[in-house]
C-alpha cells in the first residue's frame, strides 16, 4: 500500500491547473498552487536533511505568513508533527513547551533565535532554525 498522509489528502483536492492563483497577500503577492507545492517540498527536504523523521515534532513560533503555511504543509508531507506556539508566549512558557514536547527541530523568527537557542540547549534540542515571512 502506498504511503498516504494528510498532505496527500490535501493534494488530491488541489486544482488540476496548478498555475492558477491559490493565495494573494494583502501586499498583492500572488502564489499559485505550484508555488506552494514547490516551497513545501523544499522545506520538507530541508527538515529531513536536518534529521527529522516521521513522527518527530517541529515546534514553530513565527509570524503568520505564506511561508508558515508552506512550513505546515512541509511537515505534513514529511510525516512530521507541526507544533505551533503563540508568538506572545514568554520565556518561561516557551521553556515549558520545549521541555514537554521535545521537538527534533525548532523554527523561530530571527529576532528570537538567541532565546530559542538558549532554551533549546537547556531542553536538549540540537536544531534551531529561523524562518521569516519573506522566506529567508
Amino acid at each position: 500500500m502506498e504511503n498516504h498522509n494528510l498532505y496527500h489528502l490535501f493534494e488530491s483536492g488541489f486544482p488540476s491547473d496548478s498555475a492558477g492563483a491559490l493565495l494573494e497577500t494583502m501586499r498583492g503577492d500572488v502564489y499559485s498552487c505550484a508555488d506552494v507545492q514547490r516551497e513545501s517540498a523544499r522545506l520538507a527536504n530541508c527538515l529531513t536533511a536536518l534529521g527529522a523523521r516521521p513522527g518527530d515534532r517541529v515546534t514553530v513560533q513565527v509570524d503568520k505568513s505564506v511561508q508558515v503555511l508552506c512550513l505546515y504543509l512541509a511537515c505534513l508531507r514529511a510525516g512530521l508533527v507541526y507544533h505551533p506556539l503563540n508568538t506572545a508566549y514568554q520565556a518561561s512558557e516557551l521553556a515549558y513547551f520545549l521541555g514537554d514536547a521535545r521537538p527534533r527541530i525548532v523554527v523561530c523568527a530571527a529576532r528570537a533565535v538567541s532565546l530559542f537557542e538558549s532554551l533549546a540547549t537547556q531542553a536538549g534540542i540540537e536544531t534551531v532554525c529561523t524562518l521569516e515571512s519573506d522566506g529567508s
